[in-house]
């Protein structure tokens, strides 16, 4: 089997697995350690994303305010990385920050790096999947207790995963 199966069955059973935690009520647990990093050529990434979440988690794009269905989802959920399935936000810390894109005032343990952003002339704090190294987004001072964070994500850089209805 070649490079890009063994990785592309890696993400697939990945997914499956969540999803059937989440069906089954299961609570998941936070990441003990950092996960395990995937990297991908940038041939395999333009072949396993949109091009939008491409554009954003590979080359750090941001998507226009107010385009992102993520923006109204309010069910109890988790917020995992379009890259690649790890659990990145639980949807409790979710927040209007009226904004335009989902915010959230914390993350899931392990879930993200953050690194130091001069782009743009100003400096900000970059925000990346922890597993896949994807551009998630950035991270302000300026959200609700009790962190007093907003992450403020790209749409297109996550999936949602509904809990089930008890």
């Amino acid at each position: 089997m070649t490079h890009n199966h063994y990785r592309r069955r890696f993400l697939t059973t990945s997914a499956l697995m969540l999803a059937g935690a989440v069906a089954t009520g299961y609570a998941l647990p936070a990441l003990a350690t950092a996960p395990q990093p995937l990297r991908l050529t940038d041939a395999e990434w333009r072949r396993h994303l949109s091009p939008q979440a491409y554009a954003v988690l590979r080359q750090a794009a941001t998507e226009r305010p107010f385009s992102s269905p993520l923006n109204a989802e309010h069910r109890r959920g988790t917020f995992l990385c379009a890259g690649c399935a790890l659990p990145l936000f639980a949807a409790q810390s979710k927040f209007d920050s009226g904004t335009g894109w989902p915010s959230f005032w914390t993350h899931l343990d392990d879930a993200v790096s953050e690194h130091r952003d001069v782009t743009l002339g100003m400096a900000r704090v970059e925000v990346r999947c922890a597993r896949c190294d994807g551009h998630l987004g950035h991270v302000f001072d300026d959200g609700p207790q009790p962190t007093g964070l907003r992450y403020c994500m790209n749409g297109a850089a996550m999936h949602f995963v509904p809990a089930p209805q008890a």
